[in-house]
Parts: C-alpha cells; structure tokens; sequence
C-alpha cells in the first residue's frame, strides 16, 4: 500500500489519501508510482487550486513484469515555474501614473490653504515634492506626527541635506517641544554653518535647557567657528533660560575683546533678562544706567515686564514712566481695548494620540478630577504639600487646597493618564503662565507615573521627568 501526502498552505492542513493497486500475483519489486506536480501559470501568492503532489495509478506501472522485460524507467519530474509580474506600485517620487487623478494635484496649492494633513496623504500616494512645498510644510506644521513624516519624505529627495530646511526642520521640532527630534536632525547633517549651531543653541534655550545650548556654543568655538552676534544673541538666551547669569555676562563682556563685535540693542536686552529673570532687578537697573546711549522702549518695556513678574511695583512704574517718554503710544489709554473675556478664560490643550483636546476648568467631576484625586494620597507621601498662597480667593485653608484640584493643567495631565498607554509622553499646551504650586506638583506626578509631562505656558516650555524640571525651579 502507498501513501501519499500534499500540503495546501491556504489554511494550513495536511490531506492524506491511500489507494491500493490493482491485485496482481505477489512480486519481489515495488510498484512504480509517477509523481506529477501541477505548475503554476505564474506566481500568486493565494493560488486558486493548493499547492499538491499527487500520485497517478499508472496502468503500465501495475503490469507484471519478468527478468526478460525490465521495469518501464519512470517518468522524470516537472519542476514548478513560477513567473513574477512587476509591481505598479508608484515610488516615493515618482507619481502614480495609473491614477490620472493625481496628476494635477497642486500640493503647494493645499499649503496655502494650510491643508498640511491632506498635502501629505497625496505624497504618500506617490505625488512628488519640490523644494518650495518642502519648506511651506515645515513651516506650517505644527506637530511631531506630520513633522516626522516630512522629515521622511524629505531623506528621499535630492535636497534632503538642504541646510535652510534642516534648520527649518530643527526650528519645527523646538516649536513642538522635542528637541530629542530636533537634535536628532543637527546630528546627521554632514555640513554644518553657524546657522545650524544657532538653531539648535535656540531650541534648548526655547525648550529650558540652556545649559544644553550653553555646551553647544563652546563645542562650536572649538570646532573653530568664530561667533558673529547672532550667535552672542543665542547664548544670551540660553543663559537666561537657566538662570546663568556670570556665563551671560562673561560673553557678553568678552564680545568686542574677543569676537570684535559691537554690541548691539539685542545684547543688551539680553543681558537685562540674564539678571532680571534670575531676580537681579538692582544689577538690570544698574546696568540700563551705564548703556553708552538712551535707552529705548524695548529696555524699559523688557525691565517692566521684569519688574512686573518679581512683584517689584516701584520698579514697574517708574519703567512704565519711562517707557511711555520714549514712546507716547505704549500708554496704558493709548492702548487697544482687550476683547471681553470668556466665561472660562483658563485653558489647556493636551496632545495625545496625535490629537488635541481642549479642557476648560468647568466639569470638576469628571474622570480627569478623579483621577488628579487619586493620585493626591501617593502626591503627600512623596513630599508635596499644597502652596495656598496661590489661591486668592477668601476662602478657608481647605477649600483652598481643593481649589488647587481644580486647575487646567492637572486636569488635563489626569486625563491623560487614563486615556493613553503607560510610559507615553504627555504635551500640554496652557494659555496661562502655570502657578507655583502647580509646578512643584508635576514634578512630583512625573516621578510617580515614571513619564515626562511637557508643559508649555506662555513664557517657556517646562520638561518634567524623574521628579525635576528642565527650568532649574527658574521660570
């Protein structure tokens, strides 16, 4: 008896068939079976009829034979042919010529109407970019999916080494609050001029880590490129974003005599924020004082707005005097009226899931209020205690610290802790400047959920991870 299995890979089973042959005297020598294999016409990767190999009873195979008349040879084997179509799937740059509907497609066009997504979708169909739709796509886009997709789609053009679109690319990643990404970016490119190094130098100092940039500039001079003021300008910035003040002043004292350059109205302002920022409002003023020409509006606007932030009232009004001598129109009734505020003004957009989602400080019951409620018992053992004195209302000392429940940020950072997976970042954007207390209790929350919670308010980014914050506790 023979046996003869085939397998049909389809759905994975294996089919067993025997069959005897025909009953004949019994003979010493075992039948001869012709395998016969059934060829496809050409490759498909789910054949109509499965894969098999199959057995034939061959009436001469089954004949008796003596020593006088040998066995009949068998019949060789065919072997499969398989025959490969080519594919019609377009290129990356390289439109799909099958689907005449993208052939008129105008991707600069959907950039004009700020149509980033749908830019995009066309490109990933096949429809090629120039170098004009590359920088009108990183300059609208404004978040890290559709930046990490152009910036795909840019490695596979010829420009993809462009300097201005990868400082432009590295200029997008700072504005979304990822300058792992934007590092990333500085890291590759092959050439690198002095405005690459300020691009990046900024994105530290816009996302709060200035030391970072502070590093880069020195890493800069030793690659020996001399600096110009643009790049003064830079590390001024990145000093005051930590804080730095003798870093901010050596540079710039040591402009002219080392760079020979001649400071000008933005190094100054820059060094004003140095001392300012870092609570220095004497050593500004002092400074103001000793600038070889007048002052101008933007000194005195720029120590105003210091004076107004540490609380220092004198200071502010006496600023304000002199800023409204230079310039008559920043009086306070010479300005524009504000538009009426809304009902609820406080407001956060939380990035999650490549999507954005606004809270408002009105439904204190929700899950997101449950969950900030949650996480208070574990918040008090790992130190926090509530900073009231940023609750103005006159209320009791209790109804004062659930107050501090109710604020957008925390809300939003709840929400985002139930609605996304563990260990993914969290990006919230707020329209306020985050208080004191808030502060010092996202800090506590990323060491307890082990994640970094990024928050932008209107002055700064802020990095919490591992219990600290990218600005030192200096905003």
């Amino acid at each position: 008896m023979a046996s003869v299995t085939w397998l049909q890979p389809t759905n994975s089973t294996i089919s067993s068939s025997r069959f005897k042959p025909h009953p004949t005297t019994p003979n010493p020598n075992p039948h001869h079976l012709f395998l016969k294999t059934q060829p496809f016409s050409s490759f498909n990767p789910t054949p109509p009829n499965p894969f098999r190999t199959s057995a034939v009873n061959n009436p001469s195979t089954n004949r008796r034979y003596t020593r006088s008349s040998p066995p009949q040879p068998t019949r060789p084997r065919s072997k499969p042919v398989f025959k490969t179509h080519p594919t019609n799937y377009p290129t990356r740059n390289e439109p799909n010529v099958g689907d005449p509907s993208l052939k008129d497609v105008d991707l600069m066009g959907l950039c004009k109407e700020g149509k980033v997504e749908e830019a995009l979708e066309y490109m990933g169909n096949g429809v090629s970019a120039d170098y004009g739709v590359f920088c009108a796509l990183v300059e609208l886009c404004d978040g890290l999916k559709f930046g990490r997709k152009i910036e795909q789609y840019l490695k596979l053009t010829p420009f993809g080494r462009d300097i201005k679109l990868n400082v432009k690319l590295i200029e997008m990643y700072a504005k979304c609050g990822s300058t792992r990404d934007a590092r990333k970016v500085f890291d590759r490119m092959p050439e690198r001029d002095l405005r690459v190094w300020h691009s990046m130098i900024n994105a530290y100092a816009a996302n709060g880590e200035g030391s970072e940039g502070v590093v880069l500039f020195e890493r800069m001079r030793s690659e020996g490129l001399k600096p110009d003021k643009e790049s003064v300008a830079v590390v001024l910035a990145a000093c005051t974003s930590v804080g730095a003040v003798e870093e901010g002043v050596r540079y710039f004292e040591s402009m002219e005599d080392e760079y020979g350059i001649v400071p000008e109205i933005e190094h100054y302002v820059g060094v004003v924020d140095v001392l300012g920022k870092s609570g220095h409002l004497n050593e500004a003023v002092e400074f103001v004082e000793r600038m070889p020409f007048e002052p101008t509006a933007e000194v005195w606007e720029d120590l105003r707005d210091l004076a107004r932030i540490h609380g220092d009232l004198e200071l502010e009004d006496r600023a304000e005097e002199l800023l409204v001598s230079v310039d008559p129109s920043k009086a306070s009734g010479d300005k524009m009226l504000l538009p009426p505020r809304k009902k609820y003004s406080e407001i956060n957009m939380l990035e999650e899931r490549n999507k954005v989602s606004e809270y408002r400080c009105i439904d204190i019951y929700g899950e997101s209020y449950e969950q900030s409620k949650g996480l208070r018992g574990q918040m008090r053992e790992a130190g926090y205690v509530p900073d009231t004195r940023y609750v103005l209302h006159d209320i009791d000392q209790e109804a004062k610290e659930q107050a501090l429940q109710y604020h957008s940020e925390r809300l939003a950072i709840a929400y985002g802790l139930i609605s996304t997976p563990a260990r993914q970042t969290l990006r919230i954007i707020k329209n306020l400047r985050i208080c004191g207390d808030c502060h010092n209790a996202i800090k506590i929350m990323s060491k307890i959920v082990g994640r970094e919670l990024i928050v932008r308010d209107n002055k700064r980014f802020h990095h919490f991870k591992n219990g600290k914050c990218s600005c030192g506790d200096y905003w």
